[in-house]
């Protein structure tokens, strides 16, 4: 379970901006002003408040609630990450594409229209319903990223966008990637940056029951993907993360208004707006790998199998 505060999450915001400001990001004015409004932090009635015990809920539920509203606007990774992916992507020849966790065929769709055969697997059945009706000429699997319905050697590129922050370790799920890669394949990875996790970007939904949800949301470090994806003869070809800018200035509103949980931590942002400002600057969005699968490094794969 997992408790939730506006209060705290106000207060932690305005302690990073007071430890960027420590570093030497920002003046005393900055820093006074801070200390300020923490002192009208803790006297707001608006955010003393009880605060909101959700519990953990597994991807296989979450989905089955957030395929509804998963694809509506307002999700701005995917406006960082879809330009930088599609470079990749259209740089490459036709083959035979993997869109692991294809989720509602978001590259699905991208990889059919650069000619690929496309093959999507994801655990949720519900957002595989979506896909279906996005790219009806796909071919979608029902299946787990760390034991994928695939035999070896079976493909030229792998997408896997913004589900491996969902595992508590990516190990798994990269060396099913580089089994199902034929040699010189392409594997193109992205997923919600450590940084912006640590920040309270973690996705939540609500129960059947109304009961609030968190989703799994693991912090994963660059050396998390390398100390895997290199022994696995996967070569980088390049890495990207793309930042946040924010504006340091702004003054708290006269009246403060938290939200529902289901806004949190959005609606919680204006109330601090400098210090969100502060804390969030240079903060990067995701973390976005191309590798390349090395022909001589393959051995080191996988021994032979069938399908799995």
């Amino acid at each position: 379970m997992a408790y939730q505060h506006p209060l705290a999450y106000t207060l932690g915001l305005e302690g990073v901006s007071l430890l960027r400001a420590f570093a030497g990001d920002y003046d005393q004015d900055f820093i006074e002003a801070r200390i300020s409004e923490v002192r009208r932090l803790l006297d707001s009635p608006a955010l003393n408040g009880a605060g909101v015990t959700a519990a953990q809920v597994d991807t296989l539920n979450g989905y089955e609630v957030w395929s509804a509203t998963y694809d509506q606007p307002g999700n701005g990774l995917f406006a960082v990450e879809e330009p930088i992916v599609h470079e990749i992507l259209g740089a490459l020849p036709p083959g035979v594409a993997l869109d692991a966790a294809c989720g509602t065929g978001r590259y699905t769709g991208y990889l059919a229209e650069q000619g690929h055969h496309v093959i999507g697997v994801d655990s949720s059945p519900d957002m595989l319903a979506h896909a279906r009706t996005r790219v009806p000429n796909a071919e979608l699997r029902q299946g787990d990223l760390r034991n994928l319905p695939l035999p070896n050697d079976h493909v030229d590129v792998v997408v896997c966008a913004l589900a491996l922050t969902h595992l508590p370790d990516v190990g798994p799920a990269i060396t099913e990637f580089a089994r199902v890669l034929r040699p010189g394949g392409h594997l193109v990875i992205t997923d919600v940056h450590q940084e912006l996790v640590a920040l309270g970007s973690v996705p939540r939904v609500r129960a059947a029951d109304g009961d609030p949800g968190l989703l799994p949301a693991f912090r994963h470090r660059a050396s998390d993907y390398l100390r895997v994806a290199l022994p696995l003869g996967l070569q980088v070809r390049r890495c990207e993360e793309p930042r946040m800018f924010g504006d340091a200035s702004g003054d708290m509103p006269g009246e403060i208004v938290t939200g529902p949980w289901d806004v949190w931590p959005w609606s919680l942002l204006g109330i601090v707006p400098a210090a969100f400002g502060a804390a969030w600057d240079g903060t990067p969005s995701q973390i976005i790998w191309h590798f390349q699968l090395v022909p001589s490094a393959i051995t080191a794969v996988a021994p032979p199998s069938t399908m799995r």
